[in-house]
């Protein structure tokens, strides 16, 4: 049997990673700027977190949620601490395609609506809600197409009260940072006018911080810098540190019946024990802070580059934005300076590092990224 092919794949190999770095069947060492598409928050193979899994493993890795689990409930406390939300509630999921869901299923089992506001850019994920509020027709297949779904440009108030007013809507959606979307950041009065058209037409506001949250930002959250509350927020990609998890954040204004949510494997034992591990790391080795200061110093010495048309982002969260076509430069990047980053779209390169990722290694990158630019 082969693999259903749906991945253009560089003809490269990991075998082993550490820390920033990721090496392939020759031994060749690559410094990770991606992070897997922002997963790795702590780095690559951390001690405690390896000591973590494997000691859980050691006694029981999985059974179904129908019997206690303590680690889910030390989880939710220490995530309820660490992010300063401890007066929301959690549940357990795999993945932020998952949480989105389970997110819109609770708006709309509370208002008894179905519509849903998302914006232009914006990915929610691949099954069949989250991609239906996602701003991509080619990865929306005739199925997941949907009438009551309004994609509205981002920063626009008023378009979002002239559909808020009709009273039909469940839910607003929107990203913490747009991922794919290009690094885009919603403005902060954008956020504040949203929790309160949200609260005035009784919609309620999801944050989707799969990519962006855990710290990435340089606060646990990136919403946070806009000092609402939303109703729901999700969370996924940085939460294991590769380990498949993902969790909704509910506020106290919904209450929970059996039956209401459900999954199999989420909130497993192994996945609470690499959850645990990666609190722990970000909470001891104080990686939110270091994620500001690394990302800031990079964002600095980025905005120095004459061919950069613009920089954007928050601490760890960052887009490079050309005029031209970045291929080229993203190939010499990973196969001649061994440095992996992302895209987004032809014009954007995406850094999303482990939030571990040490200053010295950020000037790594711009003497390759330089040296790129350079020659091109």
């Amino acid at each position: 049997m082969d693999l259903f092919n749906v991945y253009p794949l560089f003809d490269i190999e990991p075998v082993k990673a550490e820390g920033s770095y990721v090496y392939d069947k020759n031994g060749q060492r690559y410094l990770d700027l991606y992070g897997g598409h922002a997963v790795i928050s702590i780095g690559h193979s951390h001690p405690h977190y390896v000591a973590n899994i494997s000691s859980q493993l050691e006694r029981i890795g999985f059974y179904s949620n129908s019997v206690q689990n303590p680690l889910q409930k030390e989880l939710a406390k220490k995530l309820g601490e660490l992010s300063k939300m401890d007066e929301y509630s959690l549940f357990l999921c795999n993945s932020g395609a998952e949480a989105n869901e389970n997110a819109l299923k609770l708006a709309s089992f509370k208002t008894n609506k179905s519509k849903v506001i998302s914006f232009k850019n914006a990915f929610h994920g691949r099954t069949s809600g989250a991609v239906a509020v996602t701003d991509n027709p080619k990865i929306i297949a005739p199925i997941n197409r949907r009438d009551d779904v309004v994609i509205l440009p981002l920063n626009d108030l008023t378009a979002v009260e002239s559909e808020l007013s009709k009273g039909d809507v469940a839910a607003v959606i929107i990203e913490g940072i747009q991922g794919i979307g290009g690094i885009r950041i919603p403005d902060g009065s954008f956020l504040k006018g949203l929790r309160e058209l949200c609260t005035k037409y009784e919609a309620f506001l999801i944050l989707d911080e799969v990519q962006s949250g855990y710290g990435r930002s340089g606060k646990f959250f990136a919403f946070q810098y806009a000092g609402i509350k939303p109703d729901v927020v999700t969370t996924a990609k940085g939460m294991g540190n590769g380990f498949p998890i993902g969790g909704v954040l509910i506020s106290p204004d919904f209450d929970a019946d059996y039956g209401m949510l459900g999954t199999t494997f989420g909130g497993n034992h192994l996945a609470c024990a690499a959850g645990i591990a990666v609190l722990d790391v970000i909470k001891s080795q104080k990686l939110i802070q270091n994620a500001l200061d690394v990302g800031s110093y990079l964002m600095d010495e980025l905005s120095k580059f004459d061919q950069i048309k613009e920089i954007r982002g928050l601490g760890l969260m960052i887009g490079i934005e050309f005029e031209q076509e970045i291929t080229e430069i993203r190939k010499k990047l990973l196969f001649e300076k061994k440095i992996f980053t992302g895209v987004s779209g032809k014009h954007i390169i995406r850094l999303l590092p482990p939030l571990n990722l040490k200053k010295e290694n950020a000037t790594l990158f711009i003497q390759k990224f330089k040296e790129v630019l350079d020659e091109l």
